[in-house]
């Protein structure tokens, strides 16, 4: 891990860059260290994983943390802070870099590159709402089960060549084409398609009260924070002919539980689990924001 210290005004920052966003927008990343470094005094910390991110935090001292990367880099560092029970006196900063930036948005940070940094040396710390679950995970933003699926990070495994257009060899496609007019090629079968997600049943329990039981099926459950210290809670039901109301509710404790179901928190998809009980933390975390906010 690469450390540099930088100018000595009478701010302390340690700016913690995300090895992704290095590899992403590396041209951000800069930008990001000029407009900090000329503003404040900075150490720069360039981690290569997750263990030495975590140590960074760790040795932070005085200086208030700032984290350089995406969505998935923010939540690693408020998830280390509430680890090690050090978010009640750490306001921590953010400067969004990298290809997952909804989470940051919604909480009201600029996305812009030079906005953000700006918003780290002039702006206010805001006290935000945390949702913390049975094992100790974290929920800055909103969870659903069943999970949508994520967007897509970075870019995927090569897709596996197309039997039918097989690369270079324009004679032997020609001859793949001839077969193919003779001998029928059978379709994939249905089967083969990957299943889309049912209906499920769950128990969902909102500060005691059960709001719907293991006998009604439901399409989805979402949760997201509402007034300080209360969660926000809708059940959308199966619906038989005409589309079901959904059943809201509000509370600081929901716990779902039934069948194993996965669930998607914030970006991050976690399960399968038979129970999850989560808590709302009034003001448990401090995010710098551009004052106004």
């Amino acid at each position: 891990m690469a450390e540099v210290a930088t100018s000595t005004t009478s701010e302390q920052l340690l700016v913690v860059v995300d090895p992704v966003a290095r590899r992403s927008d590396g041209e951000s990343v800069r930008i990001a260290k000029d407009v900090l470094g000329a503003g404040a005094g900075m150490k720069l910390c360039l981690p290569d994983g997750p263990e030495e991110f975590a140590r960074a935090l760790a040795r932070r001292g005085s200086r208030r943390p700032v984290v350089v990367g995406d969505d998935r880099a923010l939540l690693r560092a408020v998830a280390l802070l509430h680890r090690h029970r050090e978010l009640a006196g750490c306001a921590l900063s953010v400067v969004p870099v990298g290809g997952a930036l909804s989470l940051a948005r919604s909480l009201g940070v600029p996305t812009g590159t030079v906005a953000a940094a700006r918003a780290v040396l002039d702006g206010v710390e805001r006290r935000m709402d945390l949702m913390v679950d049975d094992s100790d995970g974290v929920v800055l933003g909103a969870l659903r089960i069943p999970p949508l699926s994520p967007s897509p990070v970075g870019a995927g495994p090569p897709a596996a060549p197309d039997p039918g257009h097989p690369p270079g060899h324009p004679w032997l496609r020609t001859c793949q084409s001839l077969v193919r007019t003779l001998v029928p090629v059978p379709r994939p079968s249905r089967l083969a398609a990957a299943p889309e997600p049912g209906p499920s049943r769950l128990r969902v329990e909102v500060d005691g009260e059960t709001l719907v039981d293991l006998n009604q099926p439901v399409e989805a459950v979402s949760v997201s924070p509402s007034a300080a210290g209360i969660a926000s809670v809708e059940i959308r039901p199966v619906s038989v002919g005409a589309e079901a109301s959904p059943l809201l509710a509000e509370g600081r404790t929901v716990t779902v539980s039934g069948a194993h179901f996965r669930y998607r928190a914030d970006t991050v998809v976690s399960g399968p689990v038979r129970t999850r009980t989560w808590v709302v933390r009034e003001g448990a975390w401090g995010l710098t924001l551009p004052a106004g906010r």
